[in-house]
């Protein structure tokens, strides 16, 4: 079998692809799923006014939420913040704006990002004044229904129990949740693994990602990828 291109790369390099006020679109519900190395380094990193997308924003302490308690997020893009009583209060204060978007519909427009649509058409929220404020209204057939655009990021960020060499992957049970579709709306896309092993090794049936949407592959901590290469 002929060996793809590597895509295993350090942490280091990485982090080369974070600066100041970029988009950051992350997998996770509640933080499970998302990459605590990758949310680490940014942190350490000193990456600031940035805005995020994805499902939620954690926990003050557990995934996406340890930058908004660190006061790096100038925007939110998801479906609630209840869990991180942090980003209410930055909301409230005017410190950080949210866009609240319905899970489902938030979930649509990430995956109209990665194949390519400007959107999607849906009467959910077209009557409700709050959520299409701002947003363009069209009426088909007998019903109203609101425009809502499509989501992309500079970068996305997921969480993987295993990773090979060329970025396919497999995900925990329910750590699985957003990041599939995380994915593949990232101008470019970083993947934390659990576990990274040779390509060939993952059975095609089981791959839920196909490394074709995936730019880099870093080993989560303690992670040790480096037998791979000895076995070659």
């Amino acid at each position: 079998m002929k060996k793809p291109y590597n895509k295993v790369v350090s942490m280091e390099e990485a982090m080369g692809h974070f600066f100041d006020g970029m988009t950051i679109m992350f997998g996770g519900f509640g933080g499970v799923g998302s990459p605590p190395g990758l949310i680490t380094s940014i942190l350490e990193k000193g990456i600031k006014n940035i805005t995020l997308i994805g499902n939620d924003t954690g926990f003050p302490d557990i995934g996406i939420g340890q930058l908004i308690k660190h006061k790096r997020v100038k925007k939110v893009i998801a479906s609630h913040i209840g869990s991180n009583p942090i980003a209410g209060e930055l909301m409230s204060s005017g410190q950080m704006e949210v866009e609240f978007s319905p899970q489902g519909i938030l979930a649509e427009r990430m995956r109209a990002g990665g194949v390519g649509l400007e959107g999607i058409i849906t009467e959910i929220g077209a009557d409700n004044e709050y959520l299409a404020e701002g947003k363009e209204t069209i009426t088909i057939g007998p019903k109203k229904c609101v425009i809502e655009t499509a989501l992309t990021a500079k970068v996305s960020i997921l969480y993987a129990k295993k990773a090979d060499e060329f970025g396919n992957l497999i995900y925990d049970k329910s750590a699985r949740n957003t990041n599939p579709i995380v994915a593949m709306a990232g101008e470019w896309t970083i993947v934390e693994a659990e576990e990274i092993v040779p390509f060939g090794s993952i059975c095609a049936e089981e791959i839920i990602t196909p490394g074709v949407f995936v730019d880099m592959v870093v080993p989560s901590k303690g992670v040790n990828w480096t037998w791979a290469w000895e076995k070659q």
